[in-house]
């Protein structure tokens, strides 16, 4: 990742702290939280089921970046769309440049960058 795609990546991160961010599990939440985001919801029910407690007009879907995530992105992207909620990709597009391919590893990601 170049310079500039990496001054992106930690302006996208520092000014979507406080939008929500839907990941697949525990680590990955963890990793975000450490980041100093604050409305993290996992995957821990049925997707519909996530989709229907979505009370905000934008989120970011964080899933990893493998065929499995892909594929929850775009059941989130589809749904999320279909109820009028604004998914904010940004974030996601500038991690798509990266070697980073799980969200749980975010964390180690940046501190190499640095």
């Amino acid at each position: 990742m170049n310079q500039v795609m990496q001054e992106q990546l930690y302006e996208a991160l520092d000014n979507n702290r406080d939008v929500l961010t839907i990941v697949e599990g525990k680590n990955d939440k963890r990793a975000l939280e450490r980041y100093g985001f604050n409305k993290v919801r996992t995957l821990n029910k049925a997707l519909f089921k996530v989709v229907e407690e979505i009370d905000e007009p934008e989120v970011i879907i964080l899933t990893d970046l493998d065929a499995h995530g892909q594929k929850l992105y775009h059941y989130f992207f589809h749904e999320c769309g279909r109820r009028g909620i604004k998914v904010n990709n940004r974030l996601r597009q500038l991690l798509h440049f990266s070697e980073l391919r799980q969200i749980e590893g975010l964390t180690r990601y940046l501190e190499r960058l640095s």
